[in-house]
């Protein structure tokens, strides 16, 4: 009889045992995991609410800013003529020459409907003083044939590459 008390005793400790296993296993996080860049700041919501974005779409003549067009704004001489000022004007800066800093500055500008250009900012950069001087030759660059939608001139936004090479 005692035997049987002590299968008894011994078969009564394995979900016990199972269950503090289990218990122990179980890994709860506390925080949410957040995957890619944590310091970002939240953008604000478009919505009928939010004046802010509704300005910044607004290009300098008061009309939308389009995107996407149906006939993208042309620089004067076509992509080549673009490659050709970019050529004769872009000045590698000193600091990112002693650096040895390479790579491609991506800007995103406005070509406004009389062809300016305006608002160019920097999408990505590369440090070093190229992307002032991203900036500055974009701000300075010659009028632009302006985009089209549904046959009439229209503000367009633009992201272009600017890229810096040693050789």
């Amino acid at each position: 009889m005692k035997i049987n008390e002590l299968k008894i005793n011994r078969v009564a400790w394995i979900p016990a045992i199972c269950l503090i296993i289990l218990s122990v296993s179980c890994d709860i996080a506390t925080e949410p995991e957040i995957e890619g860049p944590t310091q970002v700041e939240a953008k604000q919501s478009i919505g009928p609410s939010n004046i802010l974005a509704r300005v910044n779409n607004v290009a300098k003549d008061g009309n939308e800013i389009f995107d996407v067009t149906e006939v993208q704004p042309i620089p004067p001489g076509g992509m080549a003529g673009w490659n050709d000022y970019l050529k004769a004007n872009v000045t590698y800066p000193a600091e990112a020459k002693s650096m040895g800093i390479e790579g491609t500055v991506i800007v995103v500008f406005v070509v406004n409907s009389d062809g300016s250009v305006s608002n160019p900012e920097i999408i990505r950069g590369i440090g070093g003083g190229a992307d002032e001087e991203a900036l500055r030759v974009v701000q300075n660059s010659p009028n632009w044939e302006p985009a089209m939608q549904k046959d009439r001139i229209v503000n367009c936004r633009m992201r272009l590459p600017i890229r810096f090479k040693l050789s």
